[in-house]
C-alpha cells in the first residue's frame, strides 16, 4: 500500500499538476478547453463551465493536501473565472459554456453543472478560507432546490430562466431522460462536500431525501446495478449496465452516509448493503482483473477503458477493502491491478501530455479522442490520487 501511495503521489506531483498547470490562459482567464490527441492546443476552443469547476477543485484540493502555495493561486485563478464569467449575475446559477475569452456561450443552467460548482465552490472556501465562496455556494444550493427539484426530485436542464428544456447534454444511447442517476450522484456528491464546510439541517436532510430515492428509485436489487436514465416517474428507459458509475457510486454514496452520521443504524446499514452489492458485482460481473470496460448496453459489452472509469475502479475497490475493515483482500489487490494498468496503459508517456481519454481493452490508445475538452479534466484521475494518499498515507 505505502508503494501505491509513493507512486501515485508521484505521479500528482509531477504529471497531472504541471499539465494542468500548463493550461492556464493567463490572458482570457480559466484555463484553456481543448487539446487534441496530437497534443495540438485550441486557444479559441469554448471553456466548459464544468470543466472550471472540476479545475477549480482540483487546485483546491492539492493545495490542502500539499499545502504548496501555487496550487492555491491556481485555485484563486479558477475561482475568479467562475464568478466572473461562468455565473449568471442577473438570473443566478452557473452557465453551461463560455467562449474562449469569456462571453457565454451556452447558457443552459443544468442541474448537474450546479452540483460541480458547489462541489468546487466548497473546496475553495476550505483551501482559502473565503467567506464569499461559501456564500456562493449556499446561493447554489438555495438555488437547485428552489428551482431544479419538483416534489419527485431533482431535475436536469433548464434555460437561463430556469424554465425545463430537453435533457440532450444528460442523455445518451439513444433516448432522451427526464431524470438521470449521473445527475442524482452528483447533486449528492455536491451536497456531502458542502455538508462538511456547513453543518446546516437544510443541507443534511436533503442529502438523506437523495439518499432514499437512491435506494428506492435508482438502485435495481433484482440486477445488482443502478439504472441510468428515467422518465419523469423514475421508470427505467434503457438496459443499461454503466459500470463506471456503479464502482463511483459505491464510494460516493459510502462518503455521503458517514458525513450526514445519522443515528439510524438500520438505514445507514442498508445503504452500505447496497453500496456493497455494487462493488461486488462489478467485481464479479465486469472487471476482467486487470481493468473495467465502459458499459453493457442490451447485454452488449463496450470494451473502451475509459480514463474516469479507470479511475473510480481503483477509488471503489479500495473503499470496498477499507470498509470489510481490511480483510477482504480481493479489493485490494483489483484496486492495484487497475492502478497498474492505468500507469501502464493510460498515462501517456508524450511530453507535454497527462492520460489518453481511452484506450481498447488490450491497452492501445484510440487516437481520434482528445486529451482536454469540456468533459476531460484532473478531477477523476487527480481525486484517484488524492484519494489513495488521504486513506493510505
Amino acid at each position: 500500500m505505502q508503494t501505491m501511495v509513493n507512486k501515485v503521489k508521484d505521479h500528482l506531483q509531477n504529471c497531472i499538476i504541471p499539465f494542468w498547470k500548463g493550461l492556464r490562459d493567463d490572458e482570457y482567464g480559466g484555463y484553456y478547453g481543448y487539446l487534441d490527441y496530437n497534443l495540438k492546443l485550441d486557444k479559441s476552443a469554448e471553456k466548459g463551465c464544468i470543466l472550471n469547476s472540476r479545475i477549480l477543485w482540483f487546485f483546491s484540493n492539492v493545495y490542502l493536501l500539499f499545502k504548496d502555495e501555487s496550487l492555491l493561486h491556481e485555485a484563486d485563478h479558477a475561482y475568479t473565472y467562475m464568478t466572473e464569467k461562468c455565473l449568471d449575475k442577473e438570473n443566478g446559477g452557473i452557465f453551461w459554456s463560455t467562449t474562449y475569452d469569456g462571453k457565454v456561450k451556452d447558457s443552459t443552467k443544468h442541474t448537474y453543472n450546479q452540483a460541480f460548482a458547489i462541489y468546487a465552490l466548497s473546496s475553495y472556501y476550505e483551501a482559502s478560507g473565503d467567506p464569499d465562496a461559501l456564500e456562493k455556494a449556499k446561493e447554489l444550493f438555495y438555488l437547485i432546490e428552489s428551482k431544479c427539484k419538483d416534489e419527485k426530485g431533482y431535475l436536469e436542464a433548464s434555460d437561463r430562466y430556469f424554465h425545463k428544456i430537453g435533457n440532450d447534454k444528460l442523455s445518451e444511447n439513444g433516448v432522451m431522460a427526464d431524470r438521470t442517476m449521473n445527475t442524482l450522484l452528483h447533486v449528492l456528491e455536491a451536497y456531502t462536500g458542502l455538508y462538511r464546510v456547513w453543518k446546516d439541517d437544510k443541507v443534511k436532510n436533503a442529502l438523506k431525501e437523495i439518499l432514499n430515492i437512491f435506494t428506492d428509485k435508482v438502485y435495481n436489487r433484482s440486477l445488482h446495478r443502478q439504472e441510468v436514465f428515467f422518465d419523469d416517474d423514475y421508470k427505467s428507459l434503457i438496459d443499461l449496465h454503466s459500470y463506471g458509475h456503479d464502482i463511483e457510486t459505491s464510494w460516493l454514496v459510502d462518503r455521503a452516509v458517514e458525513t450526514v452520521d445519522d443515528p439510524d443504524i438500520e438505514w445507514r446499514d442498508k445503504i452500505h448493503g447496497i453500496t456493497g452489492d455494487l462493488s461486488q458485482n462489478i467485481l464479479n460481473t465486469a472487471f476482467d482483473g486487470h481493468s473495467l470496460p465502459n458499459e453493457c448496453e442490451n447485454g452488449k459489452v463496450d470494451e473502451k477503458r475509459i480514463w474516469w472509469v479507470q479511475a473510480e475502479t481503483v477509488v471503489g475497490f479500495l473503499n470496498a477493502y477499507l470498509g470489510s475493515g481490511r480483510s477482504d483482500v480481493k479489493y485490494l489487490n483489483a484496486a492495484r491491478n487497475c492502478l497498474d494498468f492505468i500507469f501502464g496503459n493510460l498515462v501517456d508517456k508524450r511530453e507535454g501530455s497527462e492520460w489518453y481519454w481511452a484506450v481498447d481493452k488490450n491497452g492501445t490508445p484510440i487516437n481520434d479522442l482528445p486529451i482536454v475538452e469540456p468533459w476531460k479534466c484532473p478531477y477523476h484521475n487527480g481525486r484517484m490520487c488524492i484519494e489513495i494518499i488521504r486513506r493510505l498515507a
